[in-house]
This record gives C-alpha cells, structure tokens and sequence, in this order.
C-alpha cells in the first residue's frame, strides 16, 4: 500500500465558491484522486483553509506548514509521497512577501520534509505543485490579496527552479486548472475533477 499525504489549502480541502462550504468527498480533487488510483493507494487528506508556507496570523493560529508537517507527518506515517500545494495564503497584503520570497518559503518546507525521515518514513518523496495563478476577485476579497494576481503568475517557473535544485517532482496545476471569477481563489467541481485526473496520472508515474 502506496501512503500519499495531500498537504495544501482551502482548494486541498474542498471550499466550494461564494458558499464556503465543503464539497463532498467524491468532488474534491483528493476524492477523484482516490478513487482514480483505486487499489494499491491510501490518501491522507491533509488541507486547512488558510495554511502558508511558513506564517501564521493572529488570529487564525496553527496556520503555518512549516511548524505543523513534523507533527502531520508524524501522525500519518508512513508516507510514501507527499503532494504539496502551498502559496496562495502567503499571496495575501498582510505577509508582504514577494513571489520570490515566497518561493523560498516552500524551498524551505521542502527541505523540512527531505529532512523527516525516519524509521517510520523511509525516502519520503515530495510532488510540489504550484497553485493555479489568482483571478479576478470581489473588491473585499481583492483588499487582502492587493497585487497578488501579478505575483501569482510568476510563482510556477520559480517552484520549478525549486524543484530542479532539491531533486524533487513537479507539476504546475495553472496548466490544469484556470481559477474561475467566482472569487478568484478556489476552483469548481470540474476543475477538481479534473486536477485529480491528471495528478493522478502523474503520481501513478512516480509510485508505479
């Protein structure tokens, strides 16, 4: 059995558009991935609305990835893959961080990960899949994100160069999926069935 953690956002969690509810599990992408690998896999849903990279905010604390993978990793073990999809969050005004900045941010996640194994997991692999650029928001939602839309752009071919330099797999989900202007943020049911087709066929690639 072939352990895969998902550990990313909102869009890892299933928020659904306008509503803010959660899609069910058969429409969320880690649901589609599921059920397309079949047997022989075990997806741990790991996505929390409003994760980062590395920050935390005061009043929604316990956001950063950086300090909660360890105990993430630790409680799911053992993992074979971990799919990280991190950036969006770190996009917002608040944080201030520039795509580069924030590139390095994930590069230090990654490293974090590389850096857990244990007897428990052995070689963990790493598939680091940069968010979808933003799209046009409602003006309250665009406050927060001020500038975000032009910064999201250039975070792909930067996490690429990261996984380049630490060895790691890649797959850019702004090929798969196009944000919808509902918010600008999170992607519809077809946009999640169609991201968990295609990182399925890329995981089946990597554990196959």
């Amino acid at each position: 059995m072939k352990n895969i953690l998902c550990f990313g956002d909102s869009n890892t969690w299933g928020y659904t558009p306008i509503t803010g509810e959660r899609y069910a599990h058969h429409v969320r992408w880690t649901g589609v991935l599921r059920n397309s690998l079949g047997k022989g896999y075990w997806i741990v849903e790991e996505g929390l609305n409003g994760r980062t990279t590395v920050h935390n905010e005061k009043e929604r604390p316990f956001r950063s990835g950086l300090d909660l993978f360890p105990v993430i990793l630790e409680s799911h073990a053992p993992i074979d893959l971990v799919v990280l999809m991190l950036g969006t969050n770190d996009l917002k005004s608040r944080f201030n961080r520039t795509e580069f900045e924030i590139s390095m941010d994930i590069k230090s996640l990654c490293k974090k990960i590389l850096g857990s194994s244990s007897e428990a997991n052995d070689e963990i692999k790493i598939l680091l899949v940069p968010p979808p650029p933003l799209n046009t928001m409602p003006d309250e939602d665009g406050l927060e994100f001020t500038d975000a839309i032009q910064k999201s752009l250039g975070l792909a071919n930067l996490y690429q160069s990261v996984s380049e330099d630490l060895g790691i797999h890649f797959l850019d989900a702004g090929k798969i999926v196009k944000t919808n202007t509902l918010d600008g943020v999170h992607w519809d049911e077809s946009q999640h069935q169609d991201f968990g087709e295609a990182i399925s066929r890329k995981i089946s690639s990597i554990l196959g």
